[in-house]
C-alpha cells in the first residue's frame, strides 16, 4: 500500500476517526530476536533456544519478545505515513497496550492505523493513533495500543 502523505495539521485533522492506512508485512527473524535479547539482556530460552522451544514451548518454536514486536511500531507507522513539513517528531507515549498473541519466529506482522484523536497544543500537533498489529494467518492480533506522537510542523 502506498504511504499516505500528510503535509500539515489540517490534513491530519481531516483523518480523525478514519483508518489512515495499513503497513506492509515485515518478518520477524531469529537473528532479530537474538540481537534484541543481546540488547536487552533477556535471553530467556523461549526466545533464544530454537531446539528447546521446538520441544518444550507450547508454541512449537521460539517467539519474539513482546517488546521486540512493540519496538517495530515506529517502523510500521512510518511504513503507513509520510508526514512532511515537520521540524521534529517525538514519541510521546503509549496507552492501553494489550499483548494478545505471541509473534513466533518467522511470523510476518503488519499494522492497521487509525487516527483516534488530535489536539493542537500551541502549534504542536499531539496525535493519538490506534495501532493494531496483526500476524499474517492468525485470528488474534499480536497487540493493539493507543500511541501518541508530537508533530512540530514548520
Amino acid at each position: 500500500m502506498a504511504k499516505r502523505i500528510i503535509n500539515n495539521y489540517e490534513e491530519f485533522e481531516a483523518l480523525l476517526g478514519q483508518v489512515i492506512g495499513v503497513s506492509d508485512y515485515v518478518q520477524i527473524t531469529q537473528e532479530q530476536i537474538d540481537k534484541f535479547a543481546d540488547a536487552t539482556m533477556d535471553h530467556q530460552w523461549i526466545h533464544t533456544d530454537p531446539e528447546r522451544a521446538a520441544k518444550e514451548s507450547p508454541f512449537g518454536s521460539t517467539i519474539a519478545h513482546g517488546y521486540l514486536s512493540l519496538s517495530m511500531l515506529t517502523y510500521l507507522w512510518y511504513n503507513v505515513v509520510d508526514v512532511r513539513n515537520v521540524k521534529m517528531i517525538v514519541n510521546y507515549g503509549i496507552e492501553s497496550l494489550r499483548f494478545q498473541a505471541p509473534v513466533k519466529v518467522n511470523d510476518r506482522i503488519r499494522a492497521t492505523v487509525s487516527l483516534n484523536d488530535i489536539k493542537n497544543l500551541r502549534g504542536i500537533a499531539r496525535i493519538q493513533v490506534q495501532i493494531v498489529v496483526d500476524i499474517e494467518g492468525e485470528k488474534k492480533p499480536a497487540y493493539d495500543a493507543l500511541v501518541n506522537f508530537l508533530y512540530h510542523f514548520e
